[in-house]
């Protein structure tokens, strides 16, 4: 014997059951103290020999052992099973088993697993099974797995006297193998490389828990790639916008490059894997390094995840990287193909639409297009204002119904033909009549009868602010009243006149209304109001209500609000046209920023000078740049492109927006309604100004906030 098993045969044991609770005891010492001879087993000085090397050998192990011992099934176990036991340890220990876990012992495939092993004398492997372990102090209990497997303890003679148990941990294979099913889930919601990459860099900092990690894919003669690193400052507004891609040309030294173009992955236990392409002192810390390449045949990538402490890649742990990589491949495959086809279908959409409204001097007119269902095809929402000869606004909103390429077609040739019948004859009758026979006749020459357009259309005369409406087959405008000065504002549906939507050869009407200084019109489509599972007037009620709560008439605003007016999600494209009649002229000026390090300061300088030229309040310039200068950073930072800033001052508001033309992963709506600005961006932008959006374009998006004028 050898150890404790020596020990335990050479000491007379002293007539306690166990130490002084203050004292921290291990199970080895608590062996040799527990009073044996009152137990099937005996005294330990008698103990057969196979049972104390048995014993001996279990108590210094560090994988969970425990001895069923006898009849009863008498407890010896060590340290690392204490754990798994928790605060059934130290009573457990010489205890019959069936005493220890009580109604738990008689459930299936505990106890009777260590009894027919002990009775039969055949081993047995227990599959994977859930244990409940306190680990950490503090009573924490957390579900851990464990694999079990059961052998005999035969004496001298061969006569079993035991059923020896060690239970093998596969917690973290378990959590990996959990975690690789929910990136797959995940994967598969992933439209962009946006997304993409914002799956796999969660993945790889939770599943793995590495120090660095790097996700990077081909970019012509280029690769970008987006990195996370243990420590970085993530928040909520973080994870929601599109990550910081970097470019760089491919460098045979770099271990990522290396596994994109080979098809290879490496890996690397302990050395220096980044130091010659190192860029700061986080990759020089690196010293593992496992690069995974990511190829398709219209992708190559990598995905790099690193330690900054020696790490062995078992190979348990390396199957799971090539299965994790090939489902990455796969998802940034589609992802490419569906940013692809979105922006296909996205540039027909937007192509048929005003790229620019007009500009009058006391009207104010802004547009709001989102498309619905995946984003990824073309829909029949459209919106258009024109000027005519006489100088009088024609304005329209329509819906062709469908959602493919065959509906923005359609869209486009009543767009077109309105606004050629409208610079003929503006009169509502006689527009909606030319466009009642086009969409007849197209119907006619698909022979499909299903051609189904509904329109609103009307003629605003600028001198006196009349707007003569008629309406085929769509939803009223919304009309809101600015109210007496300081008064509350009110809003209701316009009652146009019913008429039959285009095609079926109908009759329409006219009404005419007059915007007030302050007033302001909302067009809207069906999917701003439509939902599945309320009437179509509580939709239509709801939106009414934000109309009139609304803290000013600012047409970008109204169309902002309309968009969120109604609760639930839609699948239906959203398109609203509004119209503002201002109080006062406003006056306005447009910058364009250079898509370089100096750009924030340039707007910084020509926003001061300019709003104190037009004596606005010291506390709204202030602000107002605050504001701007993040949002210029941002669009600056995440489209790489040129930035316009755009102010419009009027007596009681100030208006800023910043555009941009290359942000990318704006595609569903949720998405594109997040204000892209960095964490501390978005809340500056909230807490400073009165109302703020987003409005998406096929060329980026742009962001805008409004801040009230006091009164003076």
């Amino acid at each position: 014997m050898v150890g404790m098993g020596s020990s335990l045969a050479m000491t007379t044991l002293p007539d306690q059951t166990g130490v002084p609770p203050e004292r921290a005891v291990d199970c080895a010492e608590l062996v040799r103290l527990h009073p044996w001879a009152a137990t099937s087993l005996g005294p330990a000085e008698a103990w057969d020999p196979v049972v104390r090397a048995t014993v001996d050998m279990l108590l210094a192990s560090p994988v969970p052992m425990v001895l069923a011992y006898g009849d009863d099934h008498v407890l010896i176990y060590n340290d690392a099973y204490a754990e798994v036991l928790g605060a059934r340890h130290p009573t457990a220990l010489g205890r019959p088993a069936a005493d220890v876990f009580d109604e738990l012992w008689h459930t299936p495939g505990v106890g009777g697993v260590i009894a027919d092993v002990y009775r039969t004398g055949q081993p047995f492997l227990e599959a994977e099974t859930q244990v409940a372990v306190a680990r950490g102090g503090a009573g924490h209990v957390e579900q851990a797995s464990f694999t079990r497997g059961h052998s005999v303890i035969r004496d001298l003679q061969g006569a079993v006297v035991g059923v020896l148990t060690v239970a093998a941990e596969t917690t973290q294979v378990t959590r990996r193998l959990q975690s690789l099913g929910d990136l797959t889930a995940r994967l598969a919601s992933a439209l962009t490389i946006d997304d993409v990459a914002r799956v796999v860099l969660s993945y790889a900092m939770t599943s793995f828990d590495v120090d660095h990690c790097v996700f990077a894919v081909d970019d012509g003669a280029e690769f970008r790639y987006v990195r996370r690193i243990r420590g970085e400052m993530m928040d909520e507004a973080d994870e929601r916008l599109p990550p910081l891609w970097k470019r760089f040309a491919p460098d045979p030294d770099s271990p990522m490059v290396a596994a994109a173009q080979t098809g290879r992955p490496t890996f690397q236990a302990d050395g220096a894997p980044l130091a010659k392409i190192a860029q700061d002192r986080h990759e020089r810390r690196i010293r593992a390094l496992a690069a995974m390449p990511l190829r398709t045949p219209l992708l190559r990538g990598a995905l790099t995840m690193g330690y900054r402490t020696a790490h062995t890649w078992l190979p348990a742990e390396r199957a799971l990287l090539y299965a994790a990589a090939e489902l990455v491949a796969q998802a940034a495959e589609r992802a490419r193909r569906f940013e692809a086809q979105h922006g296909t279908a996205q540039l027909l959409q937007r192509s048929m639409l005003p790229e620019h409204l007009p500009e009058l001097d006391r009207f104010r007119i802004a547009a709001r297009y989102d498309v619905g269902v995946d984003g990824n095809a073309a829909g029949g929402d459209f919106y258009d204002a024109f000027e005519l000869s006489d100088g009088r606004l024609a304005m329209v909103l329509g819906d062709v119904a469908g959602h493919d390429v065959r509906a923005a077609a359609v869209m486009g040739q009543v767009r077109a033909a309105l606004r050629a019948l409208a610079l003929t004859d503006p009169a509502p009758g006689t527009v909606l009549a030319g466009l009642d026979r086009l969409v007849g006749s197209l119907g006619a020459e698909s022979r499909n009868e299903e051609i189904f357009v509904t329109v609103v259309y009307g003629v605003l005369d600028p001198t006196d602010g009349t707007i003569t409406l008629a309406s085929a087959g769509h939803p009223p405008p919304v009309l809101r009243r600015a109210g007496l000065p300081g008064g509350p504002a009110g809003a209701e549906l316009v009652q146009v006149p019913p008429g039959a939507p285009l095609g079926l050869g109908g009759r329409w009407r006219t009404t005419v209304l007059q915007l007030e200084p302050g007033d302001s019109i909302l067009m809207f489509s069906d999917g701003v109001v439509e939902r599945r599972d309320r009437p179509l007037s509580a939709g239509l009620a709801d939106l009414v209500a934000a109309a009139a709560a609304a803290t000013s008439g600012d047409p970008r605003n109204l169309c902002s609000l309309a968009t969120a007016a109604v609760s639930g999600s839609t699948d239906d494209d959203v398109a609203v046209l509004a119209v503002e009649r201002a109080v006062t002229l406003s006056r306005s000026a447009t910058m364009l920023v250079p898509a370089e390090p100096t750009g924030p300061s340039r707007v910084r300088q020509w926003m001061s000078t300019r709003l104190r030229e037009w004596s606005v309040p010291e506390p709204v310039i202030g602000a107002a740049i605050l504001c701007t200068s993040e949002l210029t950073t941002n669009a600056l930072l995440h489209a790489g492109t040129p930035a316009q800033v755009h102010i419009d001052l009027s007596a009681e508001r100030l208006l800023v927006s910043v555009a941009d033309t290359g942000t990318r992963g704006s595609v569903t709506r949720a998405r594109t309604d997040t204000l892209s600005s960095r964490g501390r961006g978005l809340g500056l932008i909230e807490e400073l100004s009165d109302t703020w959006g987003t409005d998406p374009t096929v060329r980026g998006s742009t962001v805008w906030f409004e801040m009230l004028i006091p009164p003076r």
